[in-house]
């Protein structure tokens, strides 16, 4: 056997270390490559989008997402704060800027953030074509589902919306168990509300802002419109030429009266904002009506009021639990 001397031996080992670091370094310095993003393609209102999963930076405009991605834990860089709901932490957290309104919205705080994605839908709709224009690099979806921009039934067209909305966002955020709940209490709220309602019964639908109460018609328009199709309603009145906006249509008292609904199912639309001069929680406007005391609903005490922030948080959720008191108050 040969015979090495220490001074030799321990030459050796050194070379042996030395070349196993160079080693080690050479294998990370050639390594260039960056982490693969994972992506998913869902559907929005202008057809299939390429979206990154659980993506770092968000911008959400769409108030049917705000109290999901809370829940979810989802944190956001910019938002329009005057249309989240009180209780919803975007509102209150000095850390997510403030886009503003849909009507006067700072869009180029957008661009200041940098966002990976932004996520459009119904009030900020109208903006679309240019938060893509000014943020070429983001990833912008439009979860709008009203009916202009879909082409079903408006019933249809909220129930699809909601759950393809809500399949789409736990796609993005990785959160399918979660969405798998919400879609199921939803199903389950609706066909609660279906089966209490005895086919018979008119239903009167109103907006009270302001200290007026207003006709929500039958068909398009926010929350009641389409609830018709949906449960099968029977309406009190019909008005020629009703709107389809949020706001519904100037109706008399006398006319509400005439028609003698057997339900009022109203939404309190300031309750979700702030009470604006000479409005009035809107159990009180129908209470201080003298014109309305006679009648069936009223007499009987037969009005649902949806939850207080629905105007400004119509979400799957929020639309889950109205259905849930709908169908508890027919079902009486």
């Amino acid at each position: 056997m040969k015979k090495y001397s220490s001074f030799k031996l321990a030459t050796l080992a050194s070379a042996t270390i030395i070349f196993l670091v160079l080693s080690g370094c050479n294998s990370t310095s050639t390594d260039n490559s960056t982490p693969s993003i994972v992506t998913v393609e869902i559907t929005d209102a202008h057809g299939t989008v390429s979206v990154p999963v659980n993506p770092k930076v968000v911008v959400a405009l769409d108030n049917r997402t705000y109290e999901t991605l809370a829940d979810w834990g989802i944190e956001v860089a910019a938002a329009p704060k005057a249309i989240i709901s009180d209780g919803i932490i975007y509102k209150t957290d000095d850390s997510v800027r403030d886009i503003g309104s849909h009507n006067e919205p700072n869009l180029e705080i957008i661009a200041a953030v940098n966002p990976d994605l932004v996520i459009v839908g119904q009030r900020f709709g109208a903006h679309y074509a240019t938060i893509k224009e000014l943020v070429p690099d983001a990833v912008v979806i439009d979860l709008n589902i009203d009916t202009s921009v879909n082409a079903e039934t408006p019933g249809e067209n909220l129930i699809n919306g909601f759950k393809n909305s809500i399949l789409a966002l736990g796609q993005i955020f990785d959160k399918s168990e979660e969405t798998t709940k919400l879609v199921a209490d939803f199903d389950t709220s609706l066909a609660n509300a279906k089966e209490a309602y005895n086919g018979t019964d008119t239903i009167m639908t109103v907006i009270v802002s302001g200290g007026s109460i207003r006709f929500a018609a039958p068909g398009s328009g926010r929350v009641w419109g389409p609830l018709y199709e949906i449960f099968d309603w029977t309406s009190s009145l019909e008005l020629v030429g009703a709107s389809s906006d949020h706001q519904g249509d100037d109706i008399s008292l006398e006319a509400i009266a005439q028609s003698n609904p057997d339900w009022i199912f109203v939404l309190d639309r300031d309750a979700a904002t702030y009470l604006v001069s000479g409005s009035a929680p809107a159990a009180d406007v129908i209470a201080n009506s003298p014109a309305l005391q006679n009648i069936n609903a009223v007499r009987n005490g037969q009005i649902i009021y949806a939850p207080n922030n629905t105007y400004t948080n119509e979400t799957i959720q929020t639309f889950t639990a109205l259905f849930n008191d709908i169908a508890a108050a027919l079902g009486q």
